[in-house]
């Protein structure tokens, strides 16, 4: 075939350039263009002609070049407003990066990394947002007093949060049935007879937190039980969080037969609490977790813990931040138009409850 013995190079003797691939296709430069780009606004002939050219010259896109032209990074960061301890420590975010990174892979973008959780970072951070360095922000684990979304929405950086702030939230999120979850842990421990259920709860400036005490709460009213604030202890998520709650509930009510904790962590740091204070589990007390990680798969005994979709949100964050990157239109031009997406959750019972 003419031409052929050029392999990956081009008439000058370097690499393939696009107006030596628009020439072999027999087409103009913007066709190949494109056709490289996935435009739907060329014919199947035109199409297999230009991949035809592209794959005998050894052609490959300049990428930089095209982001450029089209004032593009071809970079998102996934932003974590945490310690950096707290990241490697709960399975929850090792999940979501998962999640993130499975979404991507079949893009050319690049993800970044970075950690704000202290006004320092968040202040490098936001110059470093400032200066258009990447397309669009993934925003993970987000306290209701956060700056950092409002300070994305000034920028008009697309940017999709995991859970809203509060009811009323204007960004785009994804975030699992954090109630409907919440209300299975507590009506499972209700039908086995558990008659004084106590509740550990996340931080509570975050919204999936408070609608995990929201279920709680109105499952046991459902039932007919009155709610009793003793049996609901504030915890952050951690191991630690998890017994120190654990021993101001057995301090206040040592009576309590069932623990619904707001995580897999939370209950493991409870467990050990009720251990050392002579508790069986599941014959004294029952113990429910929350988000079925690796940890309650492996506790003894094994954690009863309501699923919640990680890696399936963190696929569906990638899926409405692209979404918001196509669509470039300034965020006050949008209205009150918002995408959220909320992803079922399930009980899975094992033997702790």
């Amino acid at each position: 075939m003419a031409g052929a013995g050029h392999g990956a190079r081009g008439r000058s003797g370097g690499r393939p350039t696009l107006e030596e691939v628009a020439a072999r296709a027999g087409v103009g430069r913007g066709t190949v263009s494109r056709v490289i780009n996935g435009s739907p606004r060329v014919s199947d002939a035109t199409r297999a002609a230009v991949e035809a050219a592209v794959a005998e010259l050894g052609y490959v896109p300049n990428t930089a070049a095209r982001a450029l032209a089209a004032n593009r990074t071809d970079a998102i960061a996934l932003v974590v407003p945490e310690p950096e301890t707290r990241f490697f420590a709960e399975p929850y975010f090792s999940d979501m990066l998962r999640g993130v990174g499975a979404g991507l892979s079949d893009t050319e973008m690049q993800l970044l990394l970075t950690f704000a959780g202290s006004d320092r970072k968040r202040q490098r951070l936001a110059q470093y947002l400032a200066a258009h360095r990447v397309d669009g922000v993934l925003l993970v684990s987000v306290h209701a007093d956060d700056p950092l979304p409002d300070m994305l929405a000034q920028l008009e950086i697309p940017a999709v949060i995991s859970g809203p702030r509060s009811a009323g939230e204007t960004l785009t999120s994804v975030d699992s049935d954090n109630y409907g979850g919440a209300r299975s842990a507590v009506e499972h421990l209700l039908a086995r007879g558990r008659r004084t259920i106590a509740h550990i709860t996340g931080h509570l400036d975050v919204y999936g937190a408070q609608r995990r005490v929201d279920g709680y709460r109105d499952a046991l009213r459902d039932a007919g039980r009155e709610v009793d604030e003793l049996l609901v202890a504030e915890g952050d998520f951690t191991e630690e969080g998890g017994r120190r709650a654990m021993a101001r509930l057995l301090a206040h009510r040592p009576d309590l037969d069932a623990v619904f904790a707001a995580s897999d962590v939370t209950a493991a740091g409870a467990r050990q609490v009720l251990r050392e204070a002579g508790r069986r589990i599941p014959d004294d007390v029952a113990l429910v977790g929350y988000d079925d990680s690796a940890i309650a798969r492996h506790m003894d005994p094994p954690l009863t813990s309501v699923r919640q979709p990680i890696e399936e949100m963190g696929r569906a964050m990638i899926d409405l931040l692209l979404a918001e990157i196509a669509d470039r239109r300034p965020a006050a031009s949008r209205g009150l138009e918002r995408r959220q997406a909320v992803l079922p959750t399930e009980l899975v019972v094992r033997a702790s409850s």
